[in-house]
């Protein structure tokens, strides 16, 4: 069944927090929209209501860490990566346990519109050394990755989506840190692909569409799922372009920094011979549904399938 990995995380944490007391949550006045309202239902006495304030909130959850809690703060994504200078210090230099969930991202919020929009996160959350990124892009997915949030020792930020996302990961997935999954291969075995679609959060559907409408068409494509952002997995980059004409990302993000960006240093790192297409955001975005705004901005299934086989010799 569709879902928000907001949705997913709020219920993953909140069961999750019934079994570990050392779980803390922090919002700044959106607990509705994060999906943490259930968590302060449960458990007020552990929940920390820090009002419009996210860059008070990156350094109180510094604290609770250092005091050996699990702090899990929370807020639309643009807002609380927009304290990058309280992030650096607080919780990358110094290491700090905190968990920073940023929800609302990419033009796939909609009507919401450009001051909510969460489009260069990504790119500003790898920059920093020791911050693990995370963009799950399903329901199995995001419960896992929580899971594994809560267990690492180490500041993690992960994205999420408002949309509701239908399930890429058939029953038994098991997901792992640092690992980008084919979830589309086509049924013939080609000797090599015309492209491999690499995609990352809300779009992972629409280019698991677009690779089927392809094949329909006698073409053959792949979609693999890059859920970890940082570390990255360069050698399924490499992987994928042995056997791949072309290498095609998508990203509900801006291209400069996000996932595209991961797969050219990939590539440029290792020598790979192989052209990349980046599909992405290359402005701000605007206010309109998310479906009219992934059809104007290239990442409906049409637009990913024609970067698939444009000019492609």
């Amino acid at each position: 069944m569709p879902k928000a990995t907001r949705e997913s995380f709020g219920e993953a944490l909140l069961a999750i927090a019934e079994k570990n007391p050392d779980v803390v949550v922090l919002d700044a006045d959106l607990s509705k929209s994060t999906m943490t309202q259930p968590f302060l239902k449960k458990f007020p006495e552990r929940h920390f209501e820090l009002g419009i304030a996210e860059q008070n909130m990156v350094g109180a959850a510094a604290g609770l860490a250092l005091s050996g809690k699990i702090p899990v703060l929370t807020s639309f994504a643009c807002f609380v990566t927009g304290r990058l200078e309280t992030i650096r210090i607080s919780a990358a230099y110094n290491r700090t346990n905190v968990k920073i969930v940023g929800t609302h991202a990419g033009i796939g919020i909609g009507e919401d519109g450009t001051s909510q929009m969460g489009l260069e996160d990504v790119a500003a959350m790898r920059a920093l050394p020791h911050m693990t990124v995370l963009q799950p892009a399903d329901d199995a997915e995001t419960r896992q990755a929580v899971a594994w949030m809560i267990e690492h020792e180490g500041p993690v930020y992960l994205r999420l989506t408002r949309q509701k996302m239908p399930d890429v990961h058939g029953p038994g997935y098991r997901w792992e840190l640092n690992k980008i999954d084919a979830v589309f291969e086509p049924a013939k075995k080609p000797a090599k692909h015309q492209a491999t679609i690499i995609a990352s959060g809300g779009p992972v559907p629409c280019a698991v569409e677009a690779a089927k409408s392809l094949e329909a068409k006698g073409f053959a494509v792949r979609v693999a799922n890059a859920s970890t952002l940082q570390p990255f997995d360069g050698e399924a980059v490499a992987r994928f372009a042995a056997d791949s004409q072309r290498l095609v990302t998508v990203e509900d993000h801006n291209v400069h920094g996000g996932l595209g960006s991961a797969v050219c240093e990939a590539a440029a790192e290792r020598g790979l011979a192989v052209p990349v297409v980046r599909v992405g955001l290359r402005d701000f975005g605007e206010s309109a549904s998310p479906d009219e705004l992934y059809e104007k901005y290239g990442l409906a299934a049409p637009a990913i399938a024609e970067a698939c086989l444009k000019n492609l010799g």
